[in-house]
């Protein structure tokens, strides 16, 4: 029987200079034959981000097995397993597991009497105020935004990189447009749906390099704070979320958990797409500690290497270059996490109930970086 699976790469609108994403349809998720999931597989990996309308019937169960079936070696494993002092770490608030799924997470805003074995939880969707050095006005903050945190998920430490992230929107509040502010001078904008979920493409923030910074990224490699989440806490971000301010307020290796070194990550900033052979830009600003060059030279000014990383990526996370999406209740959202960026963006009120399942699987193996340099 012929599959009837439809990939619909989404249309780039005036002014825009989004390559990615892409609209599926005729796919049951509940009954996924091999050969879909192959179709599946392929559209993900070319297209980075993947929709699925009309998802609202997919259990735990499933959005895990569909999560984990990207990388079939992957051990049963939350991206992040349970991190150690989770009350210093920035991601603690954000979340909640589903206590017979634990790979799976709900995440959103406001007050939750009961929802898949959780019963009044409140969630908390992130606010650029707890995280950024500036904020934007409280009277203003209904109506402008900023990106809260580029990044990718990621622990960074001791587990590798999930392949893929599911995102389940299972109930939303009205919906109304924000603008978002970038707020670093370059008077940039973007109008926003809220509480969008905003991705740029990483093969792209790569390709529009210069040819010199193309063979610098192909050459170096990127070393991770060891527990990022906990070293970074003290610490405040730039308006764009693209990254950190240095003001040297990063707690010190004797105030972390015991460090393992053989946890501590160097991956390539370059990823390899495993389908297309393309190369990504694929660095998390906040959690960068060294650059380590071709030439064998180590960059540890921490300031230094937070200033390269952000002018290597600031082009990518321009306004034209930002698939922002508008969500619908029921929308089931794959995409690519070693080849994109993306943020949670918008300031929600009290009293619009936002409810999400997020999945990602740490990695059966740490991502590939270019075969050349």
């Amino acid at each position: 029987m012929a599959s009837k699976v439809n990939v619909k790469p989404l249309a780039s609108h005036g002014g825009s200079d989004v390559d990615l994403g892409a609209l599926v349809t005729g796919i049951d998720v509940e009954h996924l034959s091999d050969a879909d999931f192959a179709l599946l597989r392929k559209a993900l990996f070319t297209h980075q981000v993947l929709i699925l309308r009309h998802q609202s019937h997919v259990s735990p169960k499933t959005q895990y097995e569909l999560t984990q079936r990207f990388d079939p070696e992957a051990r049963a494993l939350y991206g992040h397993d349970k991190t150690p002092d989770t009350k210093r770490s920035i991601l603690h608030p954000d979340l909640k597991t589903i206590p017979f799924q634990p790979q799976v997470q709900v995440i959103g805003n406001g007050f939750i009497p009961s929802y898949e074995g959780l019963e009044n939880i409140r969630l908390r969707h992130p606010h650029h105020r707890t995280f950024h050095q500036t904020v934007i006005p409280e009277a203003d903050d209904l109506s402008y935004t900023r990106f809260y945190r580029w990044h990718i998920d990621a622990a960074l430490y001791h587990l590798a990189p999930p392949v893929a992230t599911t995102l389940l929107a299972v109930k939303l509040p009205s919906t109304r447009a924000q603008t978002l502010r970038y707020d670093d001078g370059t008077g940039d904008e973007l109008t926003v749906p809220l509480g969008t979920t905003a991705f740029v493409n990483g093969e792209t923030m790569y390709d529009i390099l210069s040819p010199q910074d193309k063979e610098f990224a192909r050459g170096t490699k990127v070393e991770y704070a060891a527990h990022p989440y906990i070293w970074m806490s003290p610490a405040k971000s730039r308006p764009t979320g693209l990254g950190m301010v240095s003001e040297g307020k990063e707690l010190s290796e004797s105030e972390l958990p015991p460090i393992d070194p053989s946890a501590v990550q160097i991956l390539p900033m370059c990823w390899k797409n495993p389908v297309t052979g393309r190369l990504a830009l694929q660095i998390h600003p906040s959690a960068v500690r060294r650059l380590h060059l071709a030439d064998g030279t180590i960059m540890d000014d921490l300031k230094t290497v937070r200033e390269l990383v952000y002018r290597l990526q600031r082009p990518g996370i321009a306004p034209a270059m930002v698939y922002a999406h508008d969500w619908q209740e029921g929308d089931l959202v794959i995409f690519h996490n070693r080849g994109v960026l993306h943020s949670v963006v918008g300031a929600f009120a009290e009293d619009e109930i936002r409810l999400f399942r997020q999945c990602n699987i740490a990695g059966s193996a740490l991502p590939e970086g270019p075969e050349f340099i």
